[in-house]
């Protein structure tokens, strides 16, 4: 038995759980396992529990048959080494498992079988399977005649030149395949006309003649020589006040549980659990070769699955402590994916800072920050995840979009000579489709407790008046959201708009409720139109947040099967209900992200975009709680003296 309800799962586990489906008939030769997780206990449970206390340890998985197509749901008791519940998915109202990684190759397999296939690539003049490189892309829902029910992909195929090309750069246009993954057919063939192919190479990893690398950079150097400030025991570390778990599934990824902050002796809890719940990249290309392009990354690829093996040096620097991380392969068995989780704390810049010109004092204090994060790779894109944690209590989360563009051929200009509308030329005859990469963060909220309220707070101009003569002054509005209806909120940059977290139960010196405020960035939300599909599918993306009465089986914001999903289990549905907000135990889930326009800088390779949120203790303490920061001592810093201030 481990020794938390919340504990990562284990290599040994995953193994055992096979063993428990296999000994119950439920395997056979062409079952896989999409999905393998970890049921967290619920909230109350958690919250209850104490060392030594019994719990039944239990693992969900998501059993798919590749011969027939059915889809089953197994709850397994690690703790009784039995079946416990078992389910059949209905996929035409719920949706299909997240696609793996073996059907990647299978479709083209299935497509060089197929002569319609074979013509159109015949008439682009190839006709070498081994260098048409296919993309398995996920079909969403559009209501086409023949889909429903199947487990389908739309297939877009690239050129490579040879085993070391840059695939993406000769993207085969015009033509795209729609396949069922369990009948292994074409169903349908799509040719909308030829184009050329684009020959120019673009291997970022190659230096050319043409292009030497700088010999301008002196090394960067990160020492701790006595070690890292934080401590690390199993999941739980500690790092200055902060305490909190690691947690990691093939969903989500990286997973934080039980933040709490100390103050006067007292672990203060903040949040129960914080996750990146789903992301999705809508493309917004309407060609009938493209319009159906919206990737769901976390429900229809798997975040976790799809996490990098960091390297130090490259992906992190410093003095750095990595988790390794413990999934299910297609065919149920443990895999463990090396150093999956980076954590380092790193200098942030001044922390505070005053020279006072009274008492002939100067202060300075430095910043300095934990980071914990992790990287994934889906197919062109990577992303990075970086959670901080600050001294003064600040939590911020950062994603960072890199890797290759989408590209397609770049069809040049329309027939009136104005530009194509729905794709930018980011290299000669190379476009790039126009599209969004938004992201859900789940915040499971307990601000000093689960009794939490949210306020939307606004900056308000006063007019000039009996009350403000002089027309200087401005206020501040906050109005409580009490019903999920309410909920559902955008963000206003030109009010300053911020969410509150209170406690009304809970308060500081001043008798103000504590709180943490969540700050956002306020950038487009869904730029499809209200009717598409992708509207309904990713409903989460037409708010910047939702708040919502918490509930353990709301984990996923388009629903826990999101792969061919129509949109019947999403978050819009779930406030349906119109539940009591004020008070309650709560959950925020904050849509932010990219709106990308490919520019030419973004080829071969994309440098780091970043989007993001912050959330900021507000009344949380009754004074600044990094005024116990030491001053620094680095040999760097040298304090002034009187006569030079």
């Amino acid at each position: 038995m481990t020794a938390h309800p919340l504990d990562r799962l284990t290599t040994e586990e995953i193994a055992r759980n096979r063993g428990v489906l296999d000994r119950a008939g439920l395997i056979g030769p062409a079952t896989r396992f999409p999905l393998v997780m970890l049921v967290e206990p619920p909230k109350r449970e958690v919250l209850s529990w104490k060392e030594g206390d019994p719990w039944d340890r239990c693992v969900r998985t998501t059993l798919l048959d590749r011969d027939t197509g059915e889809v089953s749901e197994v709850v397994v008791s690690l703790t009784h080494d039995k079946v416990v519940s078992r389910r059949e998915v209905d996929v035409t109202a719920e949706g299909q498992p997240p696609i793996m990684g073996e059907e990647f190759g299978l479709v083209e397999q299935i497509l060089w079988q197929d002569e319609s296939w074979c013509a159109a690539m015949a008439r682009r003049g190839l006709d070498e399977p081994s260098r048409i490189r296919v993309s398995a892309l996920s079909a969403g829902v559009f209501g086409l005649p023949g889909e429903e029910g199947r487990r389908l992909v739309r297939c877009l195929s690239f050129l490579q030149l040879d085993d070391r090309d840059n695939v993406w750069a000769h993207p085969i246009d015009g033509v795209v395949a729609y396949v069922d993954l369990i009948t292994r057919e074409v169903v349908e063939l799509i040719d909308d006309g030829l184009f050329p192919v684009p020959a120019e190479r673009a291997d970022f990893e190659l230096n050319a003649g043409d292009r030497p690398v700088r010999g301008t950079q002196r090394p960067i150097e990160i020492t701790q020589p006595e070690g890292p400030s934080f401590t690390v025991e199993g999941n739980v570390v500690r790092w200055e006040k902060w305490r909190f778990r690691i947690g990691f599934d093939q969903v989500e990824g990286l997973t934080l549980h039980q933040l709490g902050f100390e103050d006067d002796g007292r672990l203060r809890p903040i949040v129960y659990r914080a996750s990146v719940a789903e992301m999705v990249v809508p493309y917004g290309d309407p060609s009938p070769v493209r319009f159906w392009q919206n990737y769901f990354d976390a429900g229809e690829y798997s975040l976790g699955k799809d996490a990098n093996a960091l390297e130090l040096g490259c992906d992190c620097l410093g003095e750095i402590h990595y988790f390794d991380a413990a999934i299910a392969d297609d065919d149920g068995a443990p895999r463990t994916i090396r150093n999956a989780i980076c954590m380092h704390e790193e200098d942030a810049g001044v922390l505070w800072k005053h020279t006072d010109l009274y008492n002939g004092s100067s202060s300075t204090r430095r910043q300095r920050r934990l980071v914990i994060s992790f990287f994934i790779t889906v197919g062109n894109y990577d992303y990075g995840f970086y959670w901080y944690l600050y001294l003064d209590g600040t939590i911020e989360l950062e994603c960072k979009a890199t890797g290759v563009v989408f590209a397609s051929a770049y069809p040049g200009p329309r027939a009136d000579g104005s530009a194509y509308p729905w794709a930018s030329e980011i290299a000669p005859g190379v476009g790039a489709p126009f599209h969004q990469h938004l992201f859900s963060a789940r915040l499971d909220m307990m601000v000093d407790g689960v009794g939490n309220a949210v306020d939307e707070v606004d900056a308000v101009r006063v007019p000039a008046g009996p009350e403000n003569p002089y027309g200087n002054a401005f206020t501040r509005r906050a109005t409580r959201i009490r019903r999920e209806r309410e909920g559902a909120r955008m963000a206003d940059g030109n009010a300053g708009r911020t969410w509150h977290v209170v406690n009304p139960g809970r308060r500081n010196r001043m008798g103000q409720p504590v709180g943490y405020a969540l700050h956002p960035e306020g950038q487009p939300t869904l730029l499809a139109d209200p009717s598409s599909s992708i509207a309904r599918r990713a409903a989460f993306t037409t708010r910047h947040l939702w708040v919502t009465a918490h509930d353990d089986a709301e984990r996923y914001p388009a629903g826990r099967y999101v792969n061919q999903n129509p949109g019947n289990s999403g978050i819009d549905t779930w406030i349906r209900a119109d539940r009591d907000l004020d008070g309650q135990d709560l959950v925020l889930w904050h849509t932010f992200g990219l709106t990308h326009f490919p520019r030419p800088e973004d080829w071969p390779i994309m440098p780091v975009d970043r989007t993001g949120f912050v959330l900021k203790p507000v009344g949380f303490f009754d004074r600044n709680p990094a005024l116990d920061v030491p001053a620094p001592k680095s040999r760097h810093c040298h304090a002034a003296s009187p006569d030079q201030i």
